[in-house]
């Protein structure tokens, strides 16, 4: 159980905040001792040199006898005395007067006041002793009191140590009801993405209000379930158009296979293979975009070079024999950041549509563009409705008759032209075009 709770997040968070709150109360904690201490042996040192000053200068002026009592001119100092250099006592206060000397330490000739705290017999006192005069013979006045409390013994440290233990012990306790209350909507979430399967994507976690971390994540998962499911429904669809797409051509060679099994003398061998031979060169051309359609984006094809577009068009028209002349409108320096023979696939893609749906005209232009470099195919065939636009792009898209198999392509070109773009973070799109389509596509520029 310990184990776990110190795997958690919030067992984590709160040793960690604990033994912050430790390393920084401990030094806090021990200067408070030290200085509390100081400042009332400071004191107690104070009031004992000013006791030991005033009675100098009482021996000094011969207001105090030898053996006479020791007036209390400070009742917090009540042990006073005046020592012979041979260890009598000549005079002491009340307090004092049945004591041995209370000190042996004698302030060398010409020497202030020195402060010293002396334990005997279990009883600890501090104490300043102060010469009468510079002479090597003269008494030793001693002037204090048996030592606080405070200094005697450690009831300070203990009354310290105590209160760390309980600051730290709330330190702990706040963080984990601090942590527990921020992390209550992170359990919330991973309860809620616990009830989330594959058959249905369309749960979303609850988000909280305002602008956190937590609030963050929670957009985050939640746009992460709808880009999921959007994929989950795209790969559903995909699947259904892929098969019927790839039933049809083998249906197509199956049957012409079983007539001319049935039907060997009836059947010409010749248009037999040629037949087959184009439905097999669909279903390779279908079979390749659908594998380029998985490649894109992924780690297959990270090899990006600089690529100027003027040229690359330049190089494809040069090996094509299109029906359509095409003229091009190039402007030179515009370079993109990409996998070349991706783009090569692009500009390919939409010349072939281009060509299957013109008239008489095929227009190419490069251009830069606020920062990006714009590719743009036009052709004065058919438009395309504003409604169909985004649908084109769709896989195994048709819009009508003229688009359809038979004009040939696989219904994947638009398709990957568009996963293209979006791998090389830009887009493609159909914009207006007074004389018939434009498609454009638009990469970021280096």
């Amino acid at each position: 159980m310990s184990r776990l709770w110190a795997r958690s997040l919030r067992g984590r968070v709160t040793l960690v905040a604990t033994a912050v709150a430790a390393l920084v109360l401990t030094p806090v904690a021990v200067g408070s001792v030290v200085i509390a201490r100081s400042l009332v042996a400071d004191t107690v040192w104070s009031d004992a040199r000013d006791t030991a000053g005033r009675t100098v200068t009482e021996v000094r002026t011969g207001g105090l006898k030898p053996g006479t009592t020791v007036p209390l001119l400070d009742p917090s100092i009540n042990l006073i005395q005046v020592v012979a250099p041979d260890g009598t006592i000549v005079a002491a206060s009340d307090a004092a007067r049945n004591r041995p000397p209370l000190s042996g330490v004698r302030p060398p000739p010409g020497a202030g006041a020195v402060d010293t705290a002396t334990c005997r017999s279990g009883e600890c006192l501090h104490l300043t002793a102060m010469r009468v005069s510079g002479d090597p013979g003269a008494a030793v006045v001693y002037a204090g009191r048996r030592s606080p409390s405070v200094l005697a013994t450690r009831t300070l440290e203990a009354t310290v140590a105590a209160q760390l233990v309980a600051l730290v012990a709330l330190a702990a306790w706040a963080t984990w009801a601090v942590t527990g209350w921020a992390l209550r909507p992170v359990g919330a979430m991973r309860a809620e993405l616990d009830e989330v399967n594959v058959g249905d994507l369309s749960s979303r976690v609850t988000q909280p209000r305002g602008e956190d971390e937590v609030a963050q994540l929670a957009r985050a998962v939640n746009g992460t379930l709808a880009r999921l499911e959007r994929s989950a429904q795209q790969q559903r669809q995909f699947a259904s158009d892929a098969s019927h797409e790839l039933r049809t051509p083998i249906a197509g060679l199956r049957a012409q296979l079983e007539s001319a099994e049935l039907y060997p003398e009836e059947t010409d061998l010749q248009a037999l293979v040629k037949s087959c031979l184009r439905d097999t060169d669909r279903l390779e051309a279908i079979i390749t975009d659908l594998l380029l359609l998985a490649r894109i984006g992924s780690r297959v094809d990270v090899a990006k070079e600089r690529t100027d577009l003027a040229e690359l068009v330049r190089q494809e028209l040069s090996a094509r024999k299109d029906k359509i002349p095409v003229r091009a409108e190039l402007e030179e320096g515009v370079a993109v950041q990409g996998v070349r023979l991706q783009l090569v696939r692009v500009l390919t893609n939409l010349l072939d549509n281009a060509q299957r749906h013109a008239e008489s005209r095929v227009r190419v232009t490069v251009s830069r563009e606020d920062g990006q470099a714009v590719l743009a195919v036009e052709n004065d065939g058919a438009q395309i409705a504003e409604e169909d636009r985004e649908r084109i792009f769709e896989r195994f898209t048709r819009l009508d008759a003229a688009r359809s198999r038979d004009a040939g392509g696989t219904g994947l070109g638009l398709a990957i032209a568009r996963d293209v773009a979006m791998a090389h973070s830009g887009e493609i799109r159909v914009e207006d075009h007074p004389e018939g389509a434009r498609f454009v596509l638009r990469l970021p520029a280096v």
